[in-house]
């Protein structure tokens, strides 16, 4: 027998600074880090409070403040989120500067968080929108993305140019953010200023990708990085189902109406994961990288659906409570409305990354249509709200269904023509 050869002592993790070349963008087995995984905890807090100021609005049945204040709380985050998540994709060096940095924006996404209830409310009593305390946390945010851009500028001259383009629209756009804050303008001269401040934003990506020479994002990576904050935003329905059982079990201990809320929201939760990730996305986007604009923000909208069904489930353990100023009808749209929006959502994404309009998938929302319908004409017909939530969980398992019997053939033929030849 041969003498066995020693083992070569495995060397430690040092994160010293390191040159922000970019990553390579066909770089194998890219998958999201521990770092990510940190940074997106910060979304969960600022998911559940935007989800629990919008549950207590439309309990008080201030539908329409609710609708707006969670609609730029939604935008809020996401932008938030957005910005990290295409910059890391790019330019993660995972050295000690990098971490530092990716801290001090994860200060500024609670401070963010913690600034939504005065949002809120400034909108629920009708005055001026108050954004003082989530200007704060962005401008924490933008310091840290604009020194990371403007490093990543400096040690990436081949791509000075879209690095400078991001970090000027990025800057451009804040000083426009935290000047807003002195204005004391009312809710439709706010989300005015708030449109034109999104698209000087949007330059940033705009001329950075299509005309400065783009940046070294990675297709694989970030789909995966969409993917887990879809799991993230989906820990909402969770947190929603239990607030609603636990009302129910409050309000009238162990019956088939918390055992039928719990069945529900539990099935809103694993049907809408499952149409999620039904989509295809990676390979396109590698292909395609023209197609990740659309693909990168139209995810607001699906984000924020996500969000606003655990918003509706908890409104309906407010009505389980009699905690709540909605009808039976008005609680079971709280709860379909955001998952029908979802799903059509997730159908436009396809359609966008496939470049095609499926009759099938027409067919498909059709259908679901016809069950949402159902819900609400049951809940009017005086069926109880927790067996109308039933009903709403087969929105996405009318979708879930159609794939795995039919459309995954046209999924797999839509893939390949979209592919192209190899």
């Amino acid at each position: 027998m041969t003498e066995a050869e020693p083992q070569r002592p495995v060397a430690a993790q040092v994160h010293r600074i390191r040159r922000m070349a970019g990553r390579d963008p066909h770089e194998e087995h890219r998958v999201a880090t521990p770092l990510e995984l940190l940074f997106d905890l910060t979304f969960v807090v600022a998911f559940g409070i935007a989800a629990n100021e919008f549950a207590h609005m439309l309990a008080e049945n201030h539908v329409g403040a609710g609708l707006l204040g969670f609609s730029f709380a939604t935008f809020a985050i996401c932008w938030a989120w957005i910005n990290f998540a295409w910059f890391a994709s790019a330019y993660d060096t995972d050295d000690w500067i990098y971490r530092v940095m990716t801290m001090l924006q994860m200060v500024g996404v609670i401070v963010l968080a913690l600034g939504l209830p005065q949002m809120f409310a400034s909108i629920e009593h009708g005055g001026h929108v108050d954004t003082t305390v989530m200007v704060a946390g962005y401008v924490v945010m933008r310091i840290s993305l604009v020194g990371q851009w403007l490093r990543a500028a400096k040690q990436d001259p081949d791509r000075r140019s879209a690095c400078l383009t991001y970090a000027t629209a990025v800057t451009v756009a804040q000083v426009g953010w935290a000047g807003g804050i002195f204005l004391h303008t009312s809710v439709p001269v706010t989300f005015a200023i708030v449109v034109v401040l999104i698209g000087i934003e949007l330059l940033g990506p705009v001329l950075g990708e299509n005309v400065m020479g783009g940046t070294p994002w990675h297709a694989h990576h970030i789909t995966e990085r969409y993917s887990l904050l879809t799991i993230i935003a989906l820990g909402e329905g969770v947190v929603g189902t239990v607030a609603s059982v636990s009302a129910a079990v409050g309000a009238q201990g162990w019956s088939y109406d918390a055992i039928f809320v719990a069945v529900a929201g539990i099935g809103l939760t694993f049907g809408m994961w499952w149409t999620y990730f039904l989509m295809p996305g990676s390979d396109l986007l590698h292909v395609h990288r023209e197609r990740s604009f659309f693909f990168g923000y139209f995810h607001i909208v699906p984000f924020g659906a996500i969000v606003a069904t655990g918003a509706g489930l908890h409104a309906a353990a407010y009505y389980i409570e009699h905690h709540s100023k909605l009808g039976s009808v008005d609680t079971v749209l709280a709860v379909a409305l955001p998952v029908a929006a979802y799903i059509v959502s997730v159908y436009i994404l396809y359609a966008w990354l496939m470049r095609i309009v499926d009759p099938f998938h027409l067919l498909l929302l059709v259908l679901t249509a016809v069950v949402l319908g159902i819900a609400v004409w049951l809940a009017a017909a005086g069926i109880s709200m927790a067996n109308c939530l039933l009903v709403v969980t087969l929105l996405p398992m009318v979708t879930v269904v159609g794939y795995e019997t039919l459309g995954h053939r046209h999924a797999a033929d839509d893939l390949a023509r979209s592919l192209g030849p190899g």
